[in-house]
């Protein structure tokens, strides 16, 4: 299988501005340059969404999320939440909850994350970071 990476909730919301405006950025640009990759959100991203007022029908949020893949919270996800907020919050650097989950899922499943907060996510040790 060629690369996979995890978007976070910024990528999407870009890349939900780009299309609503008929008018390609750097989200449309990323996945233009990644064609074959396999694109996976976690769980608390979809979550992030369905709270957002673009989406607050669910036939929307679901066609938007439809060629994705979302990742489940796994007992290994939050191990590897709580080891990253131990580590962040003992070095004062601490991140926000819902970034921690998508840090924490990067990890456990071992991808990369897609983001244009990269200062921000390369705050977690071992953590593999793109930007677009």
């Amino acid at each position: 299988m060629g690369t996979q990476l995890i978007l976070d909730t910024t990528f999407l919301i870009d890349l939900e501005r780009e299309q609503e405006r008929g008018a390609p950025g750097p989200a449309v640009a990323f996945l233009e340059a990644n064609q074959e990759a396999r694109l996976y959100l976690p769980f608390v991203v979809a979550g992030e969404l369905a709270a957002g007022t673009s989406m607050r029908e669910r036939t929307k949020w679901e066609a938007f999320l439809a060629p994705l893949y979302v990742l489940a919270s796994t007992p290994e996800v939050s191990w590897h939440y709580g080891r990253t907020y131990r580590h962040l919050k003992d070095n004062g650097r601490l991140i926000g909850a819902n970034d921690l989950w998508i840090a924490a899922t990067g990890l456990a499943y071992q991808m990369s994350v897609v983001t244009k907060d990269v200062d921000h996510f390369r705050r977690v040790p071992g953590l593999e970071v793109e930007s677009y």
